[in-house]
């Protein structure tokens, strides 16, 4: 009876070993609701439109997955960073600095800034439990990179365009320099087939 007890613990332990933050999946949905709302108002080309149709079906359907279909294997216990910490001071941000004060151009802003720390809960996550699944620190680095990306398109854009959004550049910097440990473990680290561990919070 009690072997069996063990077992099913350990079974669900396994099950809740730490994987993605359905906080930070929360905030990248925000982030691309607040970003694509100009579907409504502007039509740029099909492929664009379709895109971003995309991005925000790809969004809540992960956001479903983790917290309806696959709610039982969220670890909910360790994903629990305080979301008004980030919502807060990006709103007055976004308010404060902006290029238009109208709600769509506002909005806009809001997902720039939002978009610069939605990684923060995942992080805090890895953080407080010292450790990642392979796969989420393979898709952490994907998403880092992908930021990395755009911070070279907007050198490319500058230098042949002579284009340059301070908003968004910025927020890119910012959010970079968040993935910069993370980038330096993955790479000591899981691309020499060992498991991601940090040091454990006191």
């Amino acid at each position: 009876m009690l072997e069996n007890k063990a077992e099913r613990s350990a079974g669900l332990s396994l099950l809740r070993a730490p994987g993605i933050s359905g906080k930070s999946q929360v905030l990248f949905a925000l982030v691309f609701t607040t970003r694509y709302l100009d579907l409504f108002t502007n039509f740029i080309s099909i492929y664009n439109t379709v895109m971003k149709v995309v991005f925000l079906l790809c969004a809540y359907v992960t956001v479903y997955m983790i917290y309806g279909k696959f709610r039982k294997t969220f670890d909910s216990e360790n994903d629990t960073f305080r979301l008004e910490f980030l919502l807060v001071p990006v709103i007055g941000l976004s308010f404060l600095e902006n290029y238009s004060f109208t709600p769509l151009e506002i909005l806009w802003t809001f997902s720039i800034y939002l978009e610069s720390v939605a990684i923060l809960p995942q992080l805090f996550m890895i953080s407080k439990t010292g450790e990642a699944e392979t796969i989420t620190t393979h898709y952490l680095f994907f998403l880092g990179l992908y930021r990395a990306l755009y911070l070279a398109n907007w050198i490319r854009r500058y230098q042949t365009e002579n284009f340059y959004d301070q908003i968004a550049v910025v927020s890119g910097v910012v959010q970079t320099i968040f993935y910069c440990d993370f980038f330096y473990l993955y790479v000591t680290k899981v691309l020499k087939g060992k498991k991601l561990s940090l040091p454990m919070p006191i």
